[in-house]
């Protein structure tokens, strides 16, 4: 059911653009491997895959070895028996077996395991959020620079009928106050078009945050995948596959057997142990022993066993630590309604904001045809003397808004479609197909660590491989900013 609505469209979400132009698919790219926030999540599920091997570790042999040197300073009185005083060389080696541990191991090797499949669906939803995050800033990109170049052209527009307005005051056409009228306008807008200069430049350095580079030309995003007809369907899919609900479940799961791991507290634990010493007192006189003889410089001892610990009174620890899981799996089981509940609003607000978005394009784009009809008369009508400057100048201005609000609302409609993708858990790695090498395989790391026996295995520290965005001119000299 994962793939109904996002595998034919978000495959074509990933088609290339125009040649020369950035597209949406190498800005998801290259958010996916240089991104630190996905990055960083992905150390941490390498973290909760160690604790499978941890929770292992409890039940297997435990071996420890001992060796000592020592030698008495003064021996009086009944202790004096004549042996040496050293040096003693004393050394041991004992191996023990749990054999029983009231199910503590296997609950909490369950639990671990709970918590890792936890954890990739929290690395799902991550990749997700900054997909989402990635597509907005590159939708922001493409609205801003657009707003940018209609007040360009909308500043050559103004200053070519200031010109024109100037030549008829000269031959007493208008008046003084039509030219104040253009001039004024002018102004405006020029302060119009260096706030929408601001506002783009935000945009890119916002691209730059996320994606890790700065923007280039970029082509028009490719079309969405078909979307649910009804918000209804929309929250049916995402109660199924949203990742931040499955990752929640798995916890409240994982918080249920930690509350019979720690039950065990109260039950016997059975191990065998096996050891064995060696004693050498190395020189000087060994003594004799009671029949005259003298006793041999070194001596060996063996033993085996079973060792059973039967907890009788612990001060009420056991009942106060199964309290505290118990509060913890109930806290757990809260959130996971909470979840629930965002899941479903952020499902039906994308929705919503999706249709407004694109009964907001229809209605501007019949805007905006109107303006330029309106404004071809008014400058007709202005022409033969049946319309003012100021009439002229409020139709451009009126044509600008509707071009500003047609590209405004096609970026909503777009982001909001995105983010309706992602409430239903669609916007992931696997879902939109990204190429430019092989996909982040979460269970490669589980494979390789979760078995481990070795005391002494071991990697190096993974160099980061999210991209720096500070240019050279930006980078300070002599000052360290990174971990050494």
């Amino acid at each position: 059911m994962k793939h109904l609505l996002a595998t034919a469209g978000l495959g074509a979400l990933v088609l290339a653009g125009p040649a020369g132009a950035d597209t949406l698919r190498e800005a998801l790219v290259s958010t996916y491997r240089a991104n630190p926030t996905i990055n960083a999540q992905r150390e941490s599920l390498r973290s909760t895959d160690a604790n499978v091997a941890i929770a292992r570790a409890g039940g297997r042999p435990q071996v420890a070895a001992t060796v000592g040197l020592n030698r008495d300073l003064t021996r009086s009185g009944v202790l004096d028996t004549g042996r040496s005083k050293g040096p003693i060389i004393n050394g041991g080696l004992d191996l023990s077996v749990p054999l029983f541990q009231g199910g503590r191991v296997r609950n909490s090797i369950a639990a671990a395991r709970t918590r890792v499949e936890a954890g990739r669906a929290t690395l799902r939803a991550v990749e997700g959020d900054v997909f989402t995050e990635a597509t907005a800033a590159y939708m922001d990109v493409i609205r801003d620079r657009a707003i940018v170049e209609l007040n360009q052209n909308q500043i050559r527009v103004l200053t070519t009928n200031l010109e024109a307005t100037r030549d008829r005051f000269d031959i007493g056409d208008v008046t003084r106050t039509d030219v104040a009228q253009s001039e004024a306008r002018l102004s405006l807008q020029r302060s119009f078009l260096a706030t929408a200069q601001a506002r783009a430049a935000t945009s890119e350095e916002n691209y730059r945050r996320v994606i890790g580079r700065s923007p280039d030309a970029l082509a028009p995003p490719p079309p969405l995948p078909p979307l649910p007809t009804t918000p209804e369907e929309a929250v049916r899919i995402a109660l199924v596959q949203n990742p931040d609900i499955i990752a929640t479940v798995r916890q409240a799961e994982a918080a249920g057997l930690d509350v019979r791991t720690v039950r065990a507290d109260r039950l016997p634990t059975v191990s065998g142990v096996v050891s064995g010493d060696y004693v050498n007192t190395v020189s000087g006189s060994t003594g004799t022993d009671f029949t005259g003889g003298s006793i041999p410089r070194a001596g060996t001892q063996t033993s085996i066993g079973l060792n059973t610990r039967i907890p009788l009174y612990q001060g009420g620890l056991p009942s106060a630590r199964i309290r505290q899981a118990q509060a913890i799996q109930s806290q757990l089981i809260e959130q996971t309604i909470g979840v629930e509940r965002s899941v479903v609003a952020a499902a039906r607000s994308a929705y919503a904001s999706y249709q407004a978005a694109q009964r907001a394009i229809a209605s501007n784009q019949v805007a905006v045809s109107a303006n330029e009809l309106a404004l071809e008369g008014a400058r007709a009508e202005r022409s033969i003397g049946t319309r003012t400057v100021l009439e002229v100048l409020n139709a451009e201005q009126e044509l600008l808004n509707a071009q500003v609000e047609l590209v405004s609302a096609r970026r909503d409609a777009y982001v909001a479609g995105f983010q309706l993708l992602n409430a239903m858990g669609q916007a992931e790695s696997d879902d939109l197909g990204l190429e430019g090498g092989a996909l982040y395989d979460p269970t490669g790391n589980y494979r390789r660590v979760s078995g481990q026996w070795n005391d002494w295995a071991g990697e190096r520290l993974r160099p980061p491989t999210s991209t720096r965005t500070p240019t050279a001119a930006e980078q300070p000299t002599g000052v360290v900013t990174q971990p050494r």
